[in-house]
């Protein structure tokens, strides 16, 4: 064979083995060698805390739904209020653990934090729960239903905005105090939500009220809602004998603080506005699920309000 044919072969015989290693990297593909482990001592992210969401933010939790029967509220007369709670299986939840001598508290209270009530509804055997409610002024009100199911290992608290319709007015929070007055009587707030232990007192034309009747198990009962989002706190009385409670704050802000307590034989509410820079942890999960009109009054008294 002359020169210029062996090189043609030589050539041929090159860009055939080329040929060959190119389709086997294409059949074996890129390179699937994991890359090196990360040395000993290198950064690695930190694991992220997990939070738990304050309550009556949401209308369904762990497989329980608030379900509103009644869709808008009455500014005149008292009427039906009716919903059910909604189990896992999509039915109605019939059986319930009684917390603070009640199966299920109700909540009622406009977006603005005024007009609040605390109502206890009466379960039917169908399991739709019903109450006579009138609210004072229209407005969205936000409903939160603090309840047990019996199939449950711990208390939730869903919520729902139901409105009430007519001319909407919003009332301004009021100013941050430690002192309430309602129905002749004067509450004294000692403590801040930063340290997470609240205590009252309760006076009467300048002195102590020393004789409190009993409130739903305890000397009274406390509900803590956050400003802009009407978040439910976790609170729970710390004495038998005193106005004593904690609580565990999720967020800097202000907060509304409304104060159920008995005298006489009737329910008063005296009503307060903290703010906080600093925040309350729990030390553990617990067993829970423009315009500027005049301040709200600080409190209110039995009438138009029902304290069952």
């Amino acid at each position: 064979m002359n020169t210029t044919g062996r090189l043609s072969a030589y050539a041929i015989g090159l860009i055939l083995i080329f040929g060959v290693a190119a389709g086997a990297g294409r059949v074996a593909g890129p390179d699937q060698t994991p890359a090196p482990a990360a040395a000993h001592g290198e950064a690695h992210a930190a694991p992220v805390a997990e939070q738990r969401l304050p309550g009556g933010l949401q209308i369904a939790q762990d497989g329980y739904r608030l379900s509103p029967v009644t869709t808008r509220l009455s500014t005149e007369a008292a009427q039906p209020f009716r919903f059910q709670v909604l189990g896992p299986d999509g039915k109605p939840v019939t059986g319930y653990t009684e917390n603070h001598e009640k199966d299920l508290h109700l909540i009622v209270v406009r977006r603005d934090m005024s007009g609040y009530q605390h109502v206890h509804p009466v379960l039917g055997a169908d399991g739709t729960w019903e109450v006579p409610l009138r609210v004072d002024t229209p407005g969205q009100y936000r409903v939160l239903a603090d309840f047990q199911p019996a199939a449950a290992g711990g208390s939730l608290t869903l919520g729902a905005d139901v409105p009430a319709p007519g001319d909407y007015q919003p009332v301004a929070l009021p100013q941050a105090a430690k002192t309430a007055e309602v129905d002749g009587y004067t509450v004294t707030l000692d403590g801040d939500l930063e340290g997470g232990a609240l205590g009252f007192s309760v006076s009467r034309d300048g002195q102590p009220v020393t004789d409190l009747e009993p409130y739903l198990g305890a000397r009274g009962h406390l509900v803590v809602l956050r400003e802009g989002d009407l978040a439910y706190l976790h609170v729970h009385p710390t004495s038998e004998t005193a106005l004593a409670f904690a609580t565990e704050v999720p967020s800097p802000g202000a907060y509304r603080l409304y104060l159920d307590f008995q005298h006489a034989g009737t329910v008063r509410t005296a009503e307060f506005t903290l703010t906080t820079a600093g925040v309350t942890l729990p030390a553990a999960p617990t067993g829970h699920a423009g315009v500027t009109p005049p301040a709200a009054p600080t409190g209110h008294d039995a009438d138009g309000h029902t304290h069952d």
